[in-house]
């Protein structure tokens, strides 16, 4: 049955696929979530105050518009991050712009941050009746901003008062120029200005796996200078291990399998970079329990997965929360 509902998937156009997906988790949270309920019960994790019901959460691009908060934890996870949100709505990126290399069990986007706007988000998430895990809203700039700055403030203001914590993205490869902001003296504005306009919300960093040591360690730095809760490391990599897909010249981030190993080396690197006096949050080719184990034993507290949902299917939370548990 597995193999036959993903012949079916994979029969259809990535977005149109993804968008499917949502649709379908949109309506079984509407019934009361009959894929599991909630989060897999675990042993609860603390981080940043919050209680997470078990360590594995989905990582930002899935949901980007708050659609199937509800579905998603009845997949399993003990947190659910949304967004990219931006503070107007964007299309993102012309299409094609995302691409599933099913020959290397990876994912490549050049999506854009397209989304229908914060406003729209967290009128979604205001409505949500019960929310069993902890969520995460993911924030971002507009693409044609003339006040990046100002978009990460305004994104993390009105976040707060509806987020369990706030994620700043300062890592996409597909907004020109964002990841500028990933380097001192631009992290330092970007965070003193997100640290006032969270108030008493947990904010989180999410850095590049391209960064090189002297990158993650500006960026760890700024980190801790400015109080981040937590870093998650990372997003999807420019970089091109040798893939054998045909779509492997496409232009974008690549995320999947072939990023476990760089992945890794950058939690490694956190960890020793920070000395232990920042939380890391490991994301990026974790396909399996195995791979989580990996991660938390390199250093992680909690790990996100995302694209291994194509290959692996939806039970993939459930497994890695109850290996870890």
């Amino acid at each position: 049955m597995g193999k036959i509902l993903r012949s079916a998937v994979y029969s259809l156009d990535p977005e149109q696929a993804h968008r499917a997906a949502i649709r379908a988790l949109a309506l079984w949270g509407s019934v009361g979530t009959p894929l599991g309920g909630g989060p897999e019960s675990a042993t609860p994790v603390t981080l940043a105050g919050l209680t997470f019901p078990n360590r594995v959460g989905l990582a930002a691009g899935l949901d980007k518009d708050a659609e199937a908060i509800a579905g998603l934890f009845g997949l399993g996870f003990g947190a659910v991050e949304v967004g990219t949100l931006t503070p107007r709505p964007q299309p993102g990126n012309p299409r094609p712009r995302l691409f599933r290399l099913v020959e290397d069990e990876a994912v490549i986007n050049r999506m854009g941050f397209n989304n229908g706007g914060i406003d729209a988000a967290l009128a979604r998430i205001a409505g949500l009746k019960k929310r069993p895990g902890v969520l995460g809203i993911n924030v971002g700039a507009n693409k044609d901003s003339t006040d990046r700055v100002a978009d990460y403030a305004l994104g993390v203001t009105k976040a707060a008062p509806h987020a369990d914590y706030i994620t700043i993205n300062v890592s996409s490869p597909n907004t020109p120029g964002l990841r500028d902001l990933q380097s001192r003296p631009a992290l330092d504005e970007l965070l003193a200005a997100s640290h006032e306009a969270r108030g008493s919300t947990p904010l989180f960093l999410k850095v590049a796996p391209d960064l090189d040591r002297a990158g993650l360690e500006g960026a760890v730095r700024a980190a801790i200078d400015h109080h981040v809760d937590a870093l998650i490391v990372s997003n999807t990599t420019i970089s091109r291990p040798p893939l054998a897909s045909p779509q492997a010249g496409e232009a974008g981030g690549l995320s999947g399998k072939p990023l476990k190993e760089l992945a890794r080396a950058k939690l490694i690197e956190a960890r020793e970079i920070s000395g232990g006096q920042l939380p890391l949050i490991s994301a990026g080719g974790i396909d399996g329990p195995d791979e989580a184990k990996r991660r938390i034993d390199a250093g992680a507290v909690l790990v996100q997965v995302y694209s291994a949902l194509v290959y692996r299917g939806p039970g993939l939370a459930r497994s890695i929360a109850r290996a870890l548990a």
